[in-house]
């Protein structure tokens, strides 16, 4: 019998968008496709000045919450996501992302369900082509990840990170100060809280290429730097010599 049957969790999904609307309607779609039911969703945008909300617009019915003002960032919008959620466990998909098909939280329920004492849960993404969402370019596996890593500038896929909304009360949001890393600094700041976490072995994402932390030789250097600050904020010595060493593994996963 599926467990979800017995005692359906509540899973809020926040997407966060600006100026989205050439994806923004495959992003809610997927949500809306998945054959689980007991899910909230939340959409959070930052007073997008193109067509994004008339996009949501036309889908809010079937939206639990609809939020469009002006924000001081993506991160500022998923905390007013995470304020408006009242599920057991949130997760964030962003408006260039997609779930990687209909069953995705349906999955992600039963495995919460054989897995009652897990305070959070990550899975594995593939990056697709921006413009071919069937069309992969590499895959972003967690299997090897482990929370001594971190301090390398390991993290696992933030799409596919699920947390008990009673995390985000204990230990705070996401914080403001950074500009690309805030979601590393929240993960380094959980584990390093003891949470436990266990990983879902499943693709759970599709990510479009070309997000503003996955581009540009100088954002990949503000992105290290924000990092070291992270670990060093939260107790884990590194340096930016340490953070280099995962350049091979990602190497690696490219030629994969």
């Amino acid at each position: 019998m599926d467990v979800r049957e017995t005692n359906p969790l509540k899973i809020s999904i926040i997407t966060v968008c600006y100026n989205s609307a050439e994806t923004v309607r495959d992003t809610i779609e997927s949500v809306l496709a998945q054959t689980y039911s007991n899910v909230e969703y939340i959409v959070i945008d930052g007073a997008s000045k193109d067509s994004t909300m008339d996009v949501v617009r036309s889908y809010e019915s079937r939206i639990a919450t609809v939020v469009s003002e002006t924000d001081s960032g993506i991160y500022d919008a998923m905390n007013k996501g995470i304020h408006a959620a009242t599920g057991d466990f949130i997760g964030i998909l962003n408006s260039d992302d997609i779930f990687a098909h209909e069953r995705v939280l349906e999955d992600l329920a039963n495995f919460l369900q054989l897995n009652p004492d897990v305070d959070a849960t990550y899975a594995d993404l593939v990056f697709v082509q921006r413009d071919a969402t069937d069309k992969l370019t590499r895959r972003y596996s967690s299997k090897g990840f482990a929370p001594w890593k971190i301090r390398f500038g390991f993290m696992v896929p933030h799409p596919t990170f699920y947390a008990r909304r009673e995390l985000f009360e204990r230990f705070g949001l996401y914080k403001l100060g950074y500009r690309v890393s805030a979601d590393f600094e929240l993960m380094a700041r959980f584990f390093q809280a003891g949470i436990k976490a266990k990983r879902h072995p499943q693709v759970m994402v599709k990510m479009r290429e070309g997000g503003i932390s996955t581009t540009g030789f100088w954002w990949r250097i503000h992105q290290n730097m924000e990092i070291v600050r992270a670990c060093r904020s939260n107790g884990l010595y590194t340096n930016l010599c340490f953070i280099a060493m995962k350049v091979p593994f990602k190497l690696a996963s490219y030629l994969k």
